[in-house]
């Protein structure tokens, strides 16, 4: 579960990338792009937050106002997906809740799938037939929609600096906002490794295992990402790791141990249904074993049969 949401994640990010990319060519050119898809990013996105940067920033004056108001622009945004974001990890604590119920008979399936290939097929019914007895789904809780409302405003402030001579030649902190910044990108970095650390409380051992892709590529797609283009991404990046570091203690420390107490009453009320036992597991894999030793029996014979005939044949002949 977790590694599909890692996959679609990655494919969504990926799509900063190619569009940065092409926008990267824009060096030293402060023409925006008048025709394709990057006009319409520029169009929808880009050119409205270029105003509204270059407004803060105005308001604010000095040498940090383009920064301010790319912090501004992001605290407003995350503050926007931050509900969606605790809704999403809400859905996928109860799922991690739950499949934690299901586990022993999830692991008899893993164990016999390891044992019998020949058995996948089925077995892989059973698992999803664990699933929808027991009311679940086998993806639940994967919740992508904060993302995809945040890949047009990563987009736009990059496209809003690089189409604007006056904020790329902008800084905050002394830091350019049009070029890479180590120093935004190893602090995002480690935010959202705070926040990776953070996730892993009160979890068990074996979603622990499931989860560390996760915690890993997180910081490291951001430093990478941060560090491939505008110290402006970078900043974004900074500002909204401050703001999933907060969205994380506020899902370990207040929403799990809440979610815990309402899948406990909600099973008291309706028990996990066994859907697959031990008893069962062996008996799939008997009937395996079975029709293994009863097609090797069939070969034999078949074998026999055609030995039998070969003689046969080589006896009509010699007579």
């Amino acid at each position: 579960m977790k590694k599909i949401k890692y996959i679609i994640t990655s494919a969504l990010i990926a799509i900063i990338a190619i569009i940065t990319t092409a926008c990267a060519t824009n060096t030293g050119n402060w023409t925006p792009p008048l025709v394709g898809p990057y006009a319409w990013i520029y169009n929808l996105f880009g050119h409205p937050l270029q105003n509204i940067m270059l407004h803060v920033s105005n308001l604010l004056g000095g040498t940090n106002g383009a920064g301010w108001a790319i912090i501004i622009i992001t605290f407003v945004i995350q503050l926007i997906v931050l509900p969606l974001r605790l809704s999403s990890q809400s859905k996928m604590i109860k799922q991690q809740e739950k499949t934690k119920r299901l586990q022993p008979q999830l692991s008899l399936i893993q164990a016999a799938m390891k044992k019998n290939s020949n058995k996948q097929m089925q077995l892989s019914q059973l698992q999803m037939k664990i699933y929808k007895d027991n009311n679940m789904s086998m993806i639940g809780g994967m919740g992508c929609l904060p993302l995809l409302i945040q890949l047009p405003i990563m987009m736009g402030i990059y496209q809003a600096v690089a189409y604007s001579k006056t904020l790329a030649s902008s800084s905050f902190m002394g830091i350019s906002l049009s070029k890479p910044s180590i120093v935004f990108a190893v602090v995002a970095a480690i935010l959202y490794l705070i926040q990776g650390y953070l996730s892993l409380i009160g979890i068990s051992e074996q979603q622990k295992q499931t989860m560390l892709i996760t915690v890993i590529a997180s910081p490291l797609m951001t430093l990478v990402f941060s560090i491939m283009y505008s110290g402006a991404l970078g900043l974004y990046f900074l500002v909204g790791g401050i703001v999933i570091v907060i969205q994380q203690l506020i899902a370990t420390f207040i929403l799990m141990p809440k979610v815990r107490a309402d899948v406990d009453k909600e099973l008291t009320k309706h028990p996990i249904k066994e859907v697959i036992n031990q008893a069962m597991i062996d008996q799939i894999l008997n009937e395996s074993s079975d029709q293994m030793s009863q097609n090797k029996s069939d070969e034999i014979t078949n074998l026999h049969e055609q030995l039998r005939k070969r003689n046969s044949g080589k006896q009509n002949r010699n007579k």
